[in-house]
């Protein structure tokens, strides 16, 4: 009989304490095809192909660049806030798993009290008398439906995600330097290019008037050069203003005084797109930290649903406290000690349907993540695609404008030429001035877009970010419950 009421007993305990309300976390899974459509319709992916390493933009082969990214990661005010983020959330981990543990506390009290005379059935002088205590309170809450747990499972994948935010915004500031450095070195070739038709703008005029002069042609020919040379010395007053602009962007995102940076103009683009492994698309959720967060989300809010269920179930706590009370200081002796224990527990009975409300709220929240979850997962196909296609794209399109560039640049030189000797009216002239000033310009502009969808694609696929490095449940917590020599601070 005593086997048997123990056996019972055991099996009541396991029950109890292992009745976890949360559903089974099942995510959305995703069919993806073998290759991705942008990569071309004879590159098929490999298994064995290597995603890009961490440090994807070295892959441009600037040291300047390099020298940038380091002085971002860390100098940068927006990813120091972002790292003191993802600190909160595994704070909050911690605060959510402390339940789990025995509360203890102690607590002394010294005062000195005196009563009313006019109080009530009075039967003598108002008497004043001290009252000093001491003593010590524990209590428990035995988790039996998990709810607990599963509030701290909540903030554990909270901190998961908040640490896959935090390599979210890492990486999208690492695009947005390469962007922005890439868009100033654009700007320095296009002014090169600029001077260079100022120059021979300059030259151009000097025919023309050489030639009003002479007889030889009217005035028109003169103001026709003089407004084309204008007109192009205000495009390159834009495009300084444009670089200046953008240079204060990449101090900013370094975490340097725009008024104190600088980086030195250079006359030639010498920054070439590199090879972006795209690895294969079955790969890509592994890859991305903003997926990685947008699922972790998603298995926050099915914790949640369990402690939404248990609220539904008795609560109950284990308390007791202990100490001494005397009206002076002779507190220590067992004639003035005192204590309590025992157990309480609430059972919800009627609340106008709240408990209801908050599971229909929990349930809806899970719902709601699951279907930014897929939003997110489409979203990262689409920019993968996005920059496969532009990578092919814009490669063919540099190609054919640097074509258009070398015919322009022809026809400018015949034009001028047939106009020295007087076979040729300036108008003529003008136009190929025209078409020069923007082929050339527009095939910088070219490289420049090429050079940025390789960062967007270096995004796209994550950044040589990898789901592996998200911390474990367990590693999110930032101290144990008996650690007491972590920094606060820390």
């Amino acid at each position: 009989m005593k086997r048997s009421m123990r056996l019972m007993a055991s099996i009541s305990a396991a029950f109890l304490w292992g009745c976890d309300l949360a559903p089974v976390y099942d995510p959305p899974h995703f069919v993806v095809p073998d290759s991705y459509q942008g990569s071309g319709p004879f590159q098929v992916a490999h298994p064995d192909e290597r995603p890009i390493q961490q440090t994807w933009w070295t892959l441009f082969g600037d040291p300047e660049l390099d020298r940038l990214e380091d002085q971002l990661a860390i100098a940068n005010p927006t990813l120091q806030a972002a790292a003191e983020t993802y600190k909160q959330a595994r704070a909050l981990a911690a605060q959510a798993q402390s339940a789990l543990y025995p509360q203890l506390a102690l607590q002394a009290a010294s005062s000195y009290n005196g009563e009313s005379a006019q109080r009530l059935f009075a039967t003598g002088p108002p008497q004043q008398a001290s009252s000093n205590q001491i003593g010590a309170s524990a209590s428990w809450e035995p988790d039996f439906w998990d709810a607990i747990r599963n509030a701290a499972h909540a903030q554990k994948r909270l901190a998961q995600a908040s640490a896959a935010d935090f390599a979210n915004a890492r990486l999208s500031l690492q695009a947005e330097l390469a962007n922005d450095y890439v868009a100033v070195r654009g700007l320095d070739a296009e002014l090169e290019v600029l001077r260079q038709i100022i120059e021979a703008y300059g030259k151009a005029v000097e025919v023309a008037r050489l030639r009003t002069q002479g007889q030889i042609a009217s005035g028109l020919d003169l103001a026709r050069s003089l407004s084309e040379l204008k007109l192009a010395q205000a495009q390159e007053t834009e495009t300084a203003l444009g670089r200046d602009l953008m240079l204060h962007a990449v101090a900013v995102l370094t975490g340097s005084n725009p008024s104190q940076f600088v980086i030195l103009p250079v006359k030639q683009l010498a920054l070439t797109p590199p090879s972006i492994p795209s690895g294969i698309p079955s790969e890509l959720l592994q890859r991305r930290p903003d997926v990685a967060s947008a699922e972790r989300r998603m298995a926050a809010a099915n914790a949640s649903i369990g402690v939404a269920r248990a609220a539904f179930y008795p609560h109950i706590v284990l308390g007791g406290n202990a100490g001494f009370e005397d009206t002076a200081f002779n507190l220590l002796s067992m004639p003035n000690s005192l204590w309590s224990i025992g157990p309480a527990a609430t059972l919800p009975l009627f609340e106008g349907g709240l408990r209801r409300a908050q599971l229909m709220s929990a349930w809806s929240q899970y719902t709601q993540t699951r279907d930014n979850y897929r939003a997110t997962v489409l979203a990262a196909f689409q920019d993968v695609e996005d920059g496969l296609s532009l990578t092919l794209r814009l490669g063919r399109e540099v190609e054919q404008e640097q074509e258009a560039s070398d015919q322009a640049t022809q026809a400018l030189s015949i034009s001028t030429m047939l106009y020295t000797d007087g076979l040729e009216d300036y108008l003529n002239v003008a136009v190929a001035q025209e078409q020069v000033l923007t082929v050339r310009t527009s095939e910088v502009q070219l490289q420049i877009r090429q050079l940025q969808a390789a960062v967007s694609l270096a995004r796209a696929l994550g950044g040589g970010w990898s789901v592996h490095a998200l911390p474990a449940e367990k590693d999110t917590l930032p101290f144990g419950p008996l650690d007491y020599s972590a920094s606060a601070k820390q």
